[in-house]
């Protein structure tokens, strides 16, 4: 066959005798997916390795021929981890740059490899390999910022702060208690990655084009090789199904709403206005302009990655929503979403993870602050329904009529004197003040989940045993 260039003979070559000539510059451009599946590599030859052994297990090809296939796998393997195998373009994806290489190396017995498989299907193994890898990663890193976390709880689970609802002082709680509220978040985060992982655990292998493949395979075989817990059970589902990198998407979309929530709290806490912590200096920048300027750049930048997730999401959702069964070359364009989003979820949870590890908590200005903005209202309000056995609609109005009086002078309710608050409601005793301290609040809270130091650390008990062990 004689073709106009000799990456167009290389190229057709793959295809085998069906094409007279090779495809257009354009055509190979498009076509072409190395560039960025090369990072499939161990995956390609892990799933080689494991076909080659179950195609000799099975009498499918020599035992001579699976040792020169597996010889020759090991040294492609060492020569990519070197740095020294050349990716070619025109052999168009891994799968193939890795199986000529192999040719190269043992001759004949390398064309024995691809027996009673597709590229369909080996790519749908690739991926699935990689995106396991990538999902075991999310969860030991989720891991370790949970740990993190869970640190800042234990030191301050008596440290009191404000809490807020629509950005505006709300009810004191403590620091300890909102750090757990992430735990909780992230703590969701890997029971998702664990769930999707449990289902993506399922191999696509032997599933062939789409039809499967008549030689006496052994897909339970190759399936336990390389680590699924079974084969997947319809061979047109196993080439066309990327739900596994969909889940995995949706996992890290949704970690990385919970990690921008987080930074943008740090973006907050850590102005002039507020001052509740401090970022350590190595995650926070200068100005060129500004000496007096400390930047929580790290947390912005997480904060913004969050967008570029969510977008590859829908990217993938977008591809596969009107595909056909079974495989269409669309799918090749699932792989750059993925690790894309692979690669910033990774980042921003190791930045993330450093943050909350060294961060200073202001206790002084937190315990300032919890105190602003009449804070303790509704435990007098509740003081009012407990002693005065009074409806609380009644006693929310009492309450708010307190503060107004506070507001209108000026101070907070702690400064107001007994006779101020009975001039609201006679009835009230000296026993009341106490409930306007923000430690009495926060030490009041004991319903389960609640923000009392005590219960905080009971929680941080328990989130170790959910979340760590195990």
């Amino acid at each position: 066959m004689t073709t106009s260039s000799s990456s167009a003979s290389s190229t057709s070559s793959i295809w085998g005798g069906r094409f007279e000539s090779g495809p257009s510059a354009v055509m190979e451009a498009i076509n072409a997916s190395i560039g960025f599946d090369k990072r499939l590599y161990r995956q390609d030859i892990a799933g080689s390795r494991a076909h080659c052994k179950m195609l000799a297990a099975a009498g499918v090809i020599s035992d001579a021929d699976r040792d020169a296939i597996l010889t020759g796998l090991a040294q492609v393997e060492q020569e990519i981890e070197t740095g020294v195998f050349e990716f070619k373009t025109a052999l168009e994806d891994i799968h193939m740059n890795v199986e000529s290489r192999l040719k190269e190396l043992i001759g004949e017995p390398a064309g024995r490899l691809h027996t009673a498989r597709s590229r369909n299907d080996q790519v749908a193994t690739d991926f699935r390999l990689w995106v396991r890898d990538a999902t075991d990663r999310a969860q030991a890193q989720l891991k370790a910022l949970i740990t993190a976390l869970i640190g800042q709880a234990e030191r301050h689970a008596a440290t009191v702060m404000p809490g807020f609802t629509h950005l505006q002082a709300a009810q004191p709680v403590t620091f300890g208690h909102h750090m757990l509220a992430y735990v909780e978040m992230f703590g969701r985060d890997l029971g998702r990655f664990a769930d999707a992982r449990r289902r993506m655990n399922e191999c696509p292998l032997g599933s062939a084009a789409l039809a499967g493949t008549g030689f006496p395979i052994d897909r339970f075989m190759t399936a336990a090789e390389l680590g699924f817990d079974r084969p997947m059970a319809n061979s047109l589902d196993g080439v066309s199904d990327r739900d596994f990198a969909l889940e995995y998407m949706s996992s890290a979309a949704i970690t990385s709403v919970h990690l921008s929530r987080l930074a943008e709290e740090l973006v907050i806490w850590t102005s002039a206005q507020f001052r509740f912590v401090r970022l350590p200096d190595g995650y926070s920048t200068g100005s060129s302009i500004m000496p007096q300027k400390r930047n929580p750049d790290a947390a912005e930048l997480i904060r913004a990655k969050a967008g570029r997730v969510i977008g590859d999401l829908n990217a993938l959702l977008i591809v596969m929503k009107g595909l056909p069964l079974a495989y269409s070359k669309d799918m090749q364009d699932d792989k750059e979403p993925v690790f894309e989003v692979a690669d910033t979820l990774d980042l921003s949870l190791l930045a993330m993870t450093g943050m909350i590890a060294e961060l200073t908590a202001n206790v002084d200005r937190l315990r300032a602050a919890a105190g602003a903005g009449f804070t303790t209202a509704t435990d007098i309000a509740d003081w009012c329904v407990r002693a005065l056995n009074m409806p609380f609609r009644d006693a929310h109005h009492v309450a708010g009529s307190i503060v107004k009086m506070a507001e209108q002078r000026n101070v907070g309710l702690e400064d107001l004197s007994l006779a101020d608050l009975q001039t609201v409601e006679a009835r009230i005793t000296p026993e009341a003040m106490k409930v306007l301290s923000v430690d009495y609040s926060v030490a009041s809270r004991t319903s389960y989940g609640g923000t009392a130091p005590a219960n905080v650390a009971e929680q941080v008990a328990r989130a170790k045993a959910r979340f760590l062990e195990g």
